[in-house]
Formats: structure tokens, sequence, C-alpha cells
């Protein structure tokens, strides 16, 4: 087990102690009169943050069972620098109470206050970290530790504010004769419960700055604070969250063949999703575009798509339903209730799931209060003013700091709230009921923390769920960096906080495939006469990270990613962040034919786009591509992207000549404009 530590060495100056163990009573003397026998107890100053330094190193943990002694041997590597000391204990029959194991004990070892061990890890013959091995009595279920660097640096779980703990209950043998067959049938045995247990082991082996799980003492102003700015820091770093680990746990869950095909947790699909957005920012004016969508239903079936994603149902200040209100007044500008139940029938009957765009960062208040702000609600969430954090200087909320960025345009909901949480829980579930979703888009979810995320989809239990987590990229002058690992970090660790329920918008992988080739309008001044002149520019060799893996979300957790080149937001009539003309086929030729799940905006497929879009989508059913297929990258170069899907796909984009070689028959499956696709013949 290996744990990626990321964490903020922070000086905080010295504590100043007074009178140790063995000091002596003073005299105190109060209104002249002396008082003997009154015993000063220690004090303390709290400094300032002088210095912050992040650091990254690796701690693994491995734990093996050995035949010849029928104990268990665990073996601590690191790479951290200097004197390393771990403070450790065990546990028996998963009652989570530290131990201290009978003698022997490991080389320089010491008992700390009778609590647990204190041992110091032996540095490497090549000086590059530490290490230490020891055995363990096998009647021991589990090693609970926590790192001491230097006696104000110490280094805990901040994934859940916890110690370390390592299962002792499941090893590997070692130096075992036992049968393979009974080892593979173990092997077989295992995946159940490691599909159930897959974010569980992500949350154990990610330490997550920017999580505010562990933080308790919530009445502690400073640790808040201090808090609060690691959170910030987090969002700039891009050493949290690696990929190594991801990796590890996508590869251990096999999903090639759909019979077997199994939701990893609430929220996450098959893995075999194809997502449609069935609206733009237009749909609205209609009055109805419930009726609308669904005669388009057994259309979208036909094309191959499996979900489609519905735009917000409640009432709103904003005819497009952004703005929502009363949420469970579900006659909008979209249509009424029972059109919109009407339209969740006609999907299902054609086989394909709807989800519900859920609006829960912020709500326009109904009612003013007495200083004419607009933060009291009515209808059946009638909430008044401790709903909304205190921190938005518009709508003077009396709840708790926001847990994420603030949206100024309308009350930011304060989640932290008991109430406000169990009623968003019920609506989410009456919202399943009632009108049959079967899982939903989250808007803003850069508002409040995934932790809360976690809770309401616990409640719901979604089949699918996807985050709009939404910010910049890296620029440098004006120019997008190479390296966006710390954009795709800030929306893994989102993720992260969900415990992996829940998927996310590849904003990463959307913004760099922006980038691959675009046009720069130069003006020539040639002898007092100006005119314009197009310079094209390719960089498709951005679409591989500095270890050869795609540069978005998709490479580091491809079944959390939703890939995707246009929305309601980016393209439409509002046109954000319009993908670049005539390169549409381009974009969608790379997310149809690699991991994660893609969606389709609404107005390419009702466009000339559709034939060519139809083509991919057939080729990845026909190929079973899913969101965690395996990539490699070929070729990632000025003009060309080439990659192999599985095995049995390979694709290319840009503008220069690229055929598959080797053995193997690849036949080609679709071609066009700077893009072609081959399929392995059977």
């Amino acid at each position: 087990l290996t744990y990626c530590l990321s964490y903020l060495l922070v000086d905080l100056g010295h504590l100043k102690q007074h009178e140790g163990s063995n000091a002596q009573p003073e005299e105190t003397t109060h209104g002249g009169k002396g008082l003997t026998g009154k015993h000063i107890s220690g004090f303390y100053e709290e400094f300032p943050i002088i210095k912050s330094v992040y650091a990254q190193n690796f701690v693994t943990v491995t734990v093996k069972r050995d035949n010849e002694t029928h104990k268990r041997l665990v073996e601590f590597d690191t790479d951290i620098p200097g004197e390393v000391i771990i403070h450790w204990g065990v546990c028996r029959d998963n009652s989570m109470t530290w131990e201290i194991p009978p003698e022997p004990h490991p080389p320089k070892t010491k008992i700390f206050r009778q609590k647990a061990l204190q041992t110091l890890l032996q540095q490497k013959a090549d000086g590059r970290g530490n290490s230490l091995s020891f055995l363990l009595d096998s009647e021991y279920s589990g090693l609970f530790f926590v790192l001491k660097l230097d006696e104000y640096t110490w280094l805990r779980n901040l994934e859940n504010g916890s110690d370390f703990f390592i299962s002792l209950t499941r090893v590997e043998q070692r130096g075992s004769t036992q049968d393979l067959d009974k080892v593979e049938q173990q092997k077989v045995d295992d995946k159940s419960s490691q599909a159930d247990g897959i974010i569980s082991d992500i949350r154990n082996l990610v330490v997550g700055l920017s999580s505010r799980r562990g933080q308790k003492a919530k009445n502690k102003v400073l640790q808040e604070d201090i808090l609060q700015e690691i959170e910030r820091l987090a969002a700039e770093a891009y050493s949290i969250f690696r990929s190594p680990t991801i990796d590890s746990v996508e590869a251990s869950v096999d999903l090639d063949d759909p019979s077997i095909a199994k939701p990893v947790c609430s929220g996450t699909g098959s893995g075999f999703e194809i997502l449609c957005q069935g609206f733009n920012w237009e749909s609205h004016k209609s009055g109805k575009w419930y009726v609308e969508l669904g005669t388009k239903a057994k259309e979208l079936s036909s094309l191959g798509f499996t979900i489609v994603w519905s735009p917000p149902p409640t009432d709103s200040v904003s005819p497009e339903g952004y703005m929502p209100r009363d949420l469970y007044n579900l006659n909008s500008r979209y249509g009424t209730m029972d059109e919109l139940k009407e339209l969740v029938k006609i999907f299902h009957e054609s086989g394909i799931k709807v989800l519900g765009d859920a609006v829960l960062n912020h709500r326009c208040a109904q009612f003013q209060n007495n200083n004419g702000v607009w933060n009291i609600f009515g209808g059946r969430m009638n909430w008044d003013d401790r709903a909304v954090v205190a921190d938005d200087p518009h709508f003077q909320g009396r709840g708790n700091k926001s847990s994420g960025d603030n949206f100024h345009a309308a009350p930011n909901i304060d989640h932290s709230q008991e109430f406000v949480r169990n009623d968003l829980k019920e609506w989410l579930c009456w919202m399943r009921k009632e009108i049959g979703y079967d899982g939903w888009r989250l808007d803003f979810v850069r508002g409040f923390w995934g932790g809360y995320v976690k809770d309401y989809l616990e409640a719901s239990e979604p089949y699918f769920v996807v985050g709009e987590y939404w910010d910049s990229l890296s620029y440098t002058y004006g120019e997008m960096d190479y390296n966006q690992d710390a954009h795709r970090q800030r929306i893994v660790d989102w993720i992260n906080a969900t415990n992996g329920t829940a998927g996310a918008f590849d904003v990463t992988t959307k913004g760099i495939l922006h980038t691959v080739r675009f046009q720069l309008t130069c003006i020539c001044n040639m002898e007092f006469t100006f005119a314009t002149q197009a310079l094209e520019r390719s960089e498709y060799w951005r679409l591989s990270d500095e270890k050869g893996k795609p540069p978005g979300v998709l490479g580091w957790w491809p079944s959390r990613a939703v890939t995707f080149i246009e929305n309601h937001d980016t393209g439409s009539t509002q046109g954000h962040w319009r993908f670049p003309y005539g390169m549409e086929l381009q974009g969608y030729a790379y997310i149809l034919t690699h991991p994660g799940t893609p969606a389709v905006f609404y107005d390419h497929i009702f466009s000339p786009l559709q034939p060519e879009i139809a083509k991919f989508i057939n080729i990845r059913r026909r190929q079973k591509i899913q969101c965690r297929s395996k990539i490699k990258i070929l070729k990632a170069e000025r003009s060309l992207y080439a990659a192999e899907i599985d095995e049995k796909l390979i694709m290319k984009i840009g503008s220069e000549h690229f055929e598959p070689s080797g053995p193997q028959n690849w036949i080609v499956a679709a071609e066009g404009q700077d893009y072609k696709i081959w399929e392995l013949s059977s």
C-alpha cells in the first residue's frame, strides 16, 4: 500500500513552555497578599506562520505472510530523507484500539508513554530514504502508524484526519507452494470485494490537502483559517494526487465484457455510457421543450446514446433554470411537471436513462429580510438566512463560512447546516421517485465541498452523476502551459472528496483539444498596404503528458472523467468557449474512441455532423470501448496524434500521414479531414 504524501511544513515558531515536569511550585501574589502552593500550569503563545514549504514523498507499506514463521512480514519503504520515526501499534479483531505488541521489537525501538512503539527507520544503503522490516504475530488484524520527521512535524492521514491504518487480514503468501488454481480462484473471489471497495481504497491511498473532512474543531478559528489556506494552496499544487495511484486501481477492474459490467459504486454507471446533452441555451424559449425533446427519444436511442441530460426542472428566476427558487415547483419554461414525467417515461421506454440538472450551490430567495436583502426562502423549503453562507457579502447570511467558491448572483447555500442537507436529500429522493430521474448533472460544484455531495448521493442512490467543476487552465503570458496537472488535480480532488461517487466533466481535456490546432491572424504592412495573413499552428504534442498518458482527467482517473467538446455554456448562443470551428469531428474522434464517458452536445447531434458522430459511436459500441479502456499513445507530434485503444482500435488526428504498423490486419472504419479510425480485423 503506497501513500503519496503531499504535506505542508508549517513553522509556527516555538511554543514557550514553562515549568517542566520537575518544576517546583511558585509563589503568586495577588492584591499584596501571598498565595503559596499554587502551581502554574504550562502556557503557550501562538505565533504567525513565517514559512510554508510543500514537500512530496511516498511511503510504501508491504505486508506478506511468512510461511516459515507463520507470522506477517511488514516492510516500510520511503524516500523521505533524514531521520524518520514511526509511532506505531497494532489492533486485533478490528477493534481499532491501539496495542503494543510483545517483544522482540525492531532495532532502535522505544515504548512511547506506554501507548505506542517509537521506531527509527534505517537509512538505505544508497542514502535515498529509509526502510524497515519486522515480523508480527498473525493474531493481529491491523497496524496503525504516524510519521514523525522532527519535533514539530508529524504526518497523519489528512484525508480523514486519522492515523494511517494497514489491514493485516489480507496478505500475500511468501514462499508458498499453494496450487496456482487455488490462487486464481482466490483472485476471482477478491474481485467482488475489490469492486465494492475500490473507492475506499483510493481514499486510503490518497492524502488530499484540500479535503475538509478532517476538520472537526470548527470552533477553532485559527485552525480553520490554516485549513482554508492549505486548501487554497493545494488548488495550485499538482503533486497531491499522483496518476500511478489511480492507474493501479483502475487496472484492477476489468469491464471489457458488458455482461459483467457493474457500477463500481452509486453514481458511476456501467462504464459503457454515452451521454447526450438534451438541450441548448435557447431550448426554454418554445415553452414546450419537454414535448419536443420527447420526439427525439427513438432517434437518440438508435444513434447509441444511453443517457440524456435534461435541463434544470425547477421554478427559476432565469428562464434557463440556473437561478432556482422553489425547488418543489417543477413547472418551468421548459414545460410542466406532467410533461417532464412523460418525457422521462418516453426515454425509459427507448432504453435511455435521464439525468436531472440539479442546482444545489445557490438558491434565489422569495422574500427580503428587515434590511431589504433577499435571503428569506418560501415554498416547502422555507429557510431563513441561516441557510446562507456567512462570507457571501451580498446576502447577509447567518450560516457558516462557505466550503467553496461563492456564486455572487444568488444566495450561496450553507451545506454545513444539517436542516439544509436533510431538506436537499429529501428533495433529491422525491425527484427520483416522483419524476423518475436516474441521476444528476450537478451545477457549479466548486461552490461547496464534495463531501456534502457524497452525502446527497448516498441518500438518493443515483445511477450516474457528473459534476461541473469549472475553472481556468494554466497560462503563461497568454499561452496555455503544456503541463496542466494543477488544473486536472483540482477536478480530481473534488471527485475524491465525493468518495468517487460522482464523475466530473473533463474540462482539462477540452481546453487542451482547443489548442492542438488553431490559426493566428497577423496584420502585415507591405509597402503601406495592410493585409491579413492566417498562419496555421499545430500542437498535437500536447495530447500526451510527461508520462505518455492523456493529459486530462481521463489520464489520471478515466472512470470518473466525462469528456466533452461543447455544451450550452461554451457553445450555443452563449459561445463562452466555443470549440474551434471545423475541428469538431477531430474532437469527437478523440473522445468517442478514448476511455472516459463521452458527452455529445445537442447542437452537434442535430446538425450535418450527425452521420460521422453516429459512425464514431457505432465503432465505440462495436469494439466495446468503455471508461476504463487501456490506451497506448503511439504518436504525439506537431501535426499528428495517434493512439491504440484496447489493442483493437487505432485512431489518429492531425494533418500528418499515419498508418498502423505490425502484423495485425487493420481495416479503416472511419475517415475524414485530418482524422482516421481503424478496427482490428476479426
